[in-house]
């Protein structure tokens, strides 16, 4: 089984951090898909990245090279923020196309379970949303926000080694057992 693992945004997207600065969206999302890889490289997945840690990558590139290479999933791991101060947003959600593939809702909602049971954070549940990385991909596809940038609390979290681990292993767990379900 070959999965595409994509860090969100890129290491120089604008405004993509914690209220204070010391938190970049990319430098919590790569971790947590470098440590995604390892464990599923284990258990013998074929693992490529979308992303580049030296430079942005281009939403069109994420999504061209997921079609190209023919995976049977594509992961996106994310850190959420509501606005751009402080504020009381918390929480896991994970997300698919609207008309997404019943295979696609069962991996969300493996991810979304694994995740909240792990990290022990609120759980806002799977939700749609139209964002190209789930809309314009060919296999199933979901998005994973795995706290708030903007939530003092879980920004900590979010820059944790130990808290990136746990949303590693979940993540991860919930794609193998996705994988032994027949991804149904």
């Amino acid at each position: 089984m070959k999965i595409l693992l994509d860090a969100g945004h890129g290491p120089e997207t604008p405004g993509k951090r914690s209220p204070d600065g010391r938190l970049r969206e990319f430098s919590f999302n790569q971790a947590v898909a470098v440590s995604v890889a390892r464990y599923l490289t284990f258990e013998g997945m074929s693992v490529t990245f979308s992303h580049r840690p030296e430079r942005d990558v281009p939403l069109g590139n994420r999504i061209s090279l997921a079609n190209k290479t023919n995976v049977d999933a594509f992961v996106s791991i994310h850190a959420n923020a509501y606005g751009t101060t402080w504020n009381d947003a918390k929480g896991i959600e994970t997300f698919v196309y609207p008309t997404a593939s019943k295979q696609s809702f069962a991996l969300a909602k493996g991810i979304q379970q694994s995740m909240i049971i792990a990290c022990n954070r609120v759980d806002r549940g799977v939700k749609t949303a139209n964002f190209a990385v789930l809309r314009e991909t060919r296999m199933p596809a979901v998005l994973v926000e795995c706290g708030f940038m903007t939530n003092r609390e879980e920004a900590t979290l979010l820059m944790q080694k130990a808290y990136r681990e746990q949303c590693a292993k979940a993540i991860a767990f919930a794609i193998l057992s996705w994988k032994y379900r027949g991804k149904s």
